[in-house]
């Protein structure tokens, strides 16, 4: 796999993205908008910050070593106000088409030496399974991402696959991982600058692997999609929870 310095996607990383189902990118967003996005992504994960508990959810069953939190942008509206949105947007654009509109965001912090993994999964596992969906994530790290802090890892040529069965990490956690992990042939790691991006679609498989260095690792992740269509035949994903059907 390439990784490219510019956004949006060239011809070659679409054609790229549609032959392995993500792309890795080199630049996404100034190291200045980053020393910025810094502060604030810090600030929302304080204690007292505001955010809701219904939006800061815990990926794993262990307290505090993959904390999450849904809709960052609705208690900092300045995130929508960056050149990293704007050129997470234009991918989008680029990679989807003139139907995709954003769809939300979130982080995700591992802390210092204890960050947890981020199993295998493909997101639309978590989405309603009537639906037909087309969407793309953008994961931007806010410090250099590498394999001792987490950075992404995909299985190339797996958004071609359907949905797989997936299970809880566990009865109270939030998260899912694939129920065999074992499907899993071969693991492409994308380690990238502060300010790059990796894009994956929503069928891609992709983990990040635990935290072990000395600083927390930072993750943004900005969401959209082309408007979902229904699926046409009977699907049902049973491993959902009833809030996320």
């Amino acid at each position: 796999m390439t990784t490219r310095d510019a956004a949006p996607a060239t011809d070659a990383q679409r054609t790229e993205f549609d032959r392995w189902g993500f792309i890795a990118l080199e630049r996404l967003t100034s190291a200045g908008e980053v020393t910025a996005l810094q502060a604030v992504y810090d600030r929302l994960f304080e204690h007292g910050s505001g955010v809701r508990e219904r939006d800061h959810l815990e990926l794993t069953s262990d307290r505090g070593l993959l904390p999450q939190i849904l809709n960052p942008d609705h208690y900092a509206p300045e995130l929508r106000e960056t050149e990293a949105y704007r050129n997470a947007g234009l991918l989008a654009l680029r990679l989807l088409g003139p139907e995709a509109v954003p769809t939300g965001m979130h982080a995700i912090r591992k802390p210092a030496h204890s960050g947890a993994e981020t199993p295998w999964h493909q997101d639309e596992a978590y989405w309603d399974p009537a639906m037909r969906h087309r969407a793309i994530s953008v994961w931007m790290p806010l410090q250099p991402a590498t394999p001792d802090n987490g950075c992404m890892e995909f299985q190339p040529g797996s958004h071609l696959q359907p949905v797989l069965p997936h299970r809880l990490i566990s009865p109270d956690s939030h998260g899912l991982v694939l129920a065999d992990t074992g499907v899993v042939s071969e693991s492409v790691a994308c380690p990238l600058p502060a300010g790059g991006a990796t894009v994956h679609a929503n069928r891609t498989l992709h983990y990040a692997g635990p935290n072990t260095t000395g600083e927390p690792r930072r993750a943004l992740i900005m969401s959209f999609a082309c408007p979902a269509q229904p699926f046409g035949e009977p699907r049902r994903f049973p491993w959902q929870r009833t809030e996320w059907a």
